[in-house]
């Protein structure tokens, strides 16, 4: 919200500083985000006029003009600027003048000197030169016959400020200059100055036909004919400055008159062309495949979510956003038709973001305008139009005002002990009384709270956080006592079965890992692909097309990083994510922490790709295999025994998958990427990844005690011929249920033999056999161990094998 200081003033005068003013709205929540002066600083420029022309003796483009400005005798001054005729009035800077700064920051200074040979009095200023503005087209002629002499600085009003306001979504009633008045007003106790706007004189019964089909749309509709009006009329030099400061530039005296009231009273407005519209007007929501050609000269297609002005042809307008192309006026308009409504902000909320681009209008109107002066804004417009665009034959009708579904207010009541609560410093029921008289909020008072019944253009007090805010403000932000809190200090202990993240980042970095934080915003094809998920939680305004739905998997963000480095030549890319995952689940209620319908849970993932380690003296290294990440993934559970289970996962080579489970839950997969996408992200080799439950993996047991064995334990190898699909979880799985009386303390694979084709029969094999060599480690707490018992147990695990996988032992 940009707009001059003078004409903040012109409602509410308060006896206090520019700067005072500034720091006065921004600590009542209206942030100053911006002062700079209308112009620069200069010196004597005054008003002249020139009385007489002649071409320069000595140069084609100069020419020598005789300049008034008020002393005993005229200047001579040289000139080159193209508009230099008689009888203009223009800035001219006298001998010592200081002009504002160029290039090199120094003040430009007036001197008398010579001109190819013809002596120059001075200088005849463009607005360019004033720094005014970047126009250098020729000289800045003055309208409305200035004294001559005068200080151009008190001719234009430039001591002026410039205020740009950075307003909160809940300032909606502060987007006018008047609005900021009234403000200004509550805060300072300036009386706030508010013009009567008459009505204008009805000289035409003509009335447009409006008819309101959604009052969910439109809450109030008015409007009124006016004709025979000049759209060729030049909009007045006062409002073309006025509209400057506030950073609109000048197009037509209609759209001026428009754009003047929304910047005075915050009241968007529209003009059609009556002439143009086909019947009556219909107030009304879009519908699928109807078309629209705007003002700004884009097409958008509307449907029903969107509201309309529609004639009995075609849609003219988009609701409180934008007018449309057919129906806007031109300087062949004779009869226009001027409406002034009241949009509900939810009708108009997002609207326009929704066709890419945004305006004031809609700005205004998704925060709430005031349904109450419809009317009289339109006999502001209405007399505005018949001082600029009027004729001897300008006619104007009745106000035409329909209110088919206006806001009803609600009141909200103010618990004092609570906002003293909230603002954290007393205050009483007189000063929050007090506060909402001055800001003009009627109210009644109780038994230690306050009723607020909000005033029409007041649409954010809804609730009583909403009350206290006021207080708060209006009082003065800076009246807060500078109090630090005061809180207990209560150590967090940590739970020694549980781990902290940060212990399983530093974990995952001893085993070479860089960690990554990667975006929750994804491609929808990494979910299809990676994570086989065919419905992704979507994002309704995604910040790229490639990034359109909520991860599942971390694994495709990894792969991102991985693909990333390796474009740029990297041999040896291993990087973790420690991140939340997002999936559907109906099961999940809404609360504090969760959105219903959304599991949330965190991952650990980790990537590994190129060399198992950094190359050493022995060589290159081998790459990172399957059982490179599954031995990561042992050595990141720590002492928890984790069972591989083979598995398919979308992401995963089908036959280099397992999935992880602990303590028969499943916690995560880990495999080798899938040939299928190593090839489609063009990866020299395939990387091994692993994704688990992070909160699997933070789980720690507590060690528990054990006495140290008193006597030496026995190691006993076997080795067993069993089928090749026989698995070593289901070998070390049979052997640790052989019955073996307690005495089998550890069990260990510790070598594999398959025979050359064609030798089986030597090793005591068929074909399809292979040898698995184990180690008993076997102890006993109690009575010393004997051979007797010793090879009890061995042969109870050879006899579970037999039993279980038809093993044998190897002759």
């Amino acid at each position: 919200m940009q707009f001059p200081e003078s004409w903040l003033r012109e409602f509410c005068n308060p006896p206090i500083t520019t700067s005072q003013l500034a720091d006065t709205l921004t600590m009542a929540g209206l942030e100053v985000e911006e002062l700079r002066p209308l112009a620069p600083p200069f010196t004597q420029v005054v008003v002249g006029e020139i009385r007489q022309v002649e071409q320069h003796p000595n140069a084609d483009r100069l020419r020598v003009c005789q300049v008034d400005v008020g002393q005993d005798a005229l200047l001579n001054i040289v000139c080159g600027a193209p508009n230099a005729r008689i009888g203009i009035k223009v800035p001219t800077a006298l001998v010592g003048a200081e002009l504002p700064p160029g290039d090199d920051g120094q003040p430009f200074r007036i001197k008398l000197g010579k001109l190819r040979g013809v002596e120059s009095q001075g200088m005849l200023c463009s607005a360019r030169e004033l720094q005014l503005s970047d126009d250098h087209e020729g000289l800045l002629e003055l309208t409305g016959d200035p004294a001559v002499g005068a200080d151009i600085r008190q001719v234009l009003r430039l001591d002026d400020t410039i205020f740009t306001l950075k307003l909160t979504p809940n300032l909606g009633h502060a987007l006018s200059v008047h609005g900021i008045a009234r403000e200004l007003s509550a805060l300072t106790g300036a009386p706030l100055r508010t013009p009567e706007i008459p009505p204008v004189a009805v000289t035409t019964p003509d009335v447009l036909p409006v008819k309101i089909s959604a009052p969910d749309l439109c809450g109030r509709f008015s409007g009124r004919v006016i004709k025979h009006v000049n759209t060729q009329a030049t909009t007045p030099a006062w409002m073309v400055d006025r509209l400057a400061r506030c950073g609109q530039r000048s197009v037509t005296a209609l759209v001026d008159i428009s754009n003047y009231v929304m910047f005075e009273y915050g009241r968007p407005s529209h003009i059609f062309d009556l002439d143009k519209i086909h019947g009556g007007l219909d107030v009304r929501w879009g519908r699928a495949g109807e078309r629209l050609k705007l003002l700004n000269g884009g097409t958008v297609s509307v449907d029903e979510n969107v509201g309309v002005i529609a004639d009995e042809r075609e849609v003219e307008s988009l609701a409180g956003i934008m007018g449309g192309d057919a129906t806007a006026v031109s300087d062949d308009t004779q009869n226009v038709y001027v409406e002034a409504a009241f949009w509900w902000p939810d009708a108009v909320a997002g609207r326009s973001r929704r066709f890419n681009f945004s305006t004031d209008a809609g700005h205004r109107f998704e925060r709430g305008v005031d349904p109450e002066l419809t009317v009289a804004h339109i006999e502001r417009i209405s007399q505005l139009i018949i001082d600029i665009c009027g004729t001897p034959e300008t006619a104007c009708g009745p106000v035409d005002d329909q209110q088919p579904n206006m806001p009803q207010p609600q009141p909200v009541s103010l618990r004092v002990a609570r906002a003293s609560k909230v603002i954290g410093m007393p205050v009483s029921q007189a000063q929050c009384v007090d506060v909402f008289r001055r800001l003009g909020l009627p109210c009644a008072e109780g038994e230690g709270a306050v009723t607020v019944t909000p005033p029409a253009y007041r649409f954010d007090l809804r609730i009583e956080e909403d009350l206290i805010e006021e207080v708060a403000r209006v009082i003065g932000y800076q009246q807060l006592p500078e109090t630090a809190p005061l809180a207990p200090i209560v150590p967090r202990v940590g739970s020694e079965s549980r781990r902290d993240r940060f212990g399983v980042r530093r974990a995952m970095a001893a085993l070479g890992y860089l960690e990554t934080i990667n975006f929750s915003f994804v491609d929808e094809a990494w979910e299809r692909d990676l994570a086989g998920n065919p419905d992704p939680i979507r994002l309704l305004n995604p910040i790229a097309s490639q990034m359109n739905v909520m991860r599942s998997s971390l694994l495709g963000s990894l792969l991102q990083v991985v693909k990333h480095n390796t474009d740029r030549r990297a041999e040896r890319v291993r990087v973790f994510e420690l991140g939340r995952v997002y999936r559907r689940d109906a099961g999940v209620q809404a609360s504090s922490a969760d959105v219903k319908g959304v599991a949330q849970p965190m991952r650990v993932a980790g990537i590994s790709y190129g060399p198992a380690s950094r190359q050493g003296w022995e060589g290159r290294q081998a790459a990172a295999d399957f059982y490179d990440a599954k031995g990561d993934v042992e050595a990141l559970l720590g002492q928890r025994q984790a069972t591989f289970v083979r598995a398919e996962h979308p992401a995963l080579h089908p036959g280099r998958c397992a999935r992880v489970e602990l303590d028969g839950q499943a916690i995560g997969f880990v495999g080798e990427l899938h040939p299928r996408w190593r090839q489609q992200w063009e990866l020299p080799q395939a990387p091994v990844m692993f994704e688990l439950d992070l909160d699997a993996v933070l789980a720690t047991p507590l060690p528990q005690a054990q006495a140290v064995p008193r006597r030496q334990s026995v190691e006993r190898d076997i080795a067993v011929v069993v089928k090749e699909a026989v698995t070593h979880g289901q070998l070390m799985a049979s052997v640790h249920a052989a019955p073996t009386g307690g005495l089998l303390r550890q069990a260990s694979l510790f070598d594999i033999y398959r025979p050359r084709a064609g030798s089986e029969a030597a090793a005591g094999m068929v074909p399809g056999d292979k040898s698995l060599a184990v180690r008993l480690v076997l102890g006993s707490d109690g009575e010393a161990l004997t051979d007797e018992r010793i090879d009890a147990a061995v042969q109870a695990v050879v006899a579970r094998l037999g039993s279980e996988l038809g093993a044998r032992l190897r002759g």
